[in-house]
């Protein structure tokens, strides 16, 4: 029981102490910060150097150049002739397609003149249903 009793007192001074602990610093005023010391000046950053040009101009001689010159005619002709070939093919593709358009409208065509003909026999039966309703239904009741 005594081992109890100076437990309890123990914790209780413990706490007591750090309520009052707690309470002094809430009672402080903060400190303002503190000053930060400025920093160092960073070095420039320097441009590189610039690589030297080459010339404009590079010396060849009359074989080198007509051997540019002549690869390079041909492979402009090589790429003309796959031109050609494109472009005759597209216009293969574009009277395919001119043919295929004119047979839509042919088609379109036959289409609109079935469908007035489909219209005028439906307003012909139409118009004889309304006289045989007329001839038959109507006209024996109008006679009563």
């Amino acid at each position: 029981m005594k081992t109890g009793l100076i437990f309890g007192l123990s914790i209780m001074i413990l706490l007591a102490s750090i309520s009052f602990a707690l309470a002094i610093e809430a009672e402080q005023e903060p400190e303002p910060p503190e000053i930060p010391e400025p920093s160092p000046e960073p070095e420039p950053i320097r441009m590189p150097e610039p690589a030297p040009a080459p010339a404009p101009f590079p010396r060849e001689s009359e074989s080198e150049k007509v051997k540019r010159l002549t690869e390079e005619n041909d492979k402009l002709k090589q790429e003309n002739t796959n031109l050609q070939g494109e472009i005759s093919t597209l216009k293969n593709e574009k009277i395919r397609l001119q043919e295929e358009i004119s047979e839509l409208n042919d088609a379109i065509t036959s289409l609109k003149e079935i469908i007035m003909e489909q219209i005028r026999v439906i307003i012909d039966l139409a118009n004889r249903l309304k006289d045989v309703l007329f001839e038959k239904i109507f006209s024996p009741t109008i006679n009563l």
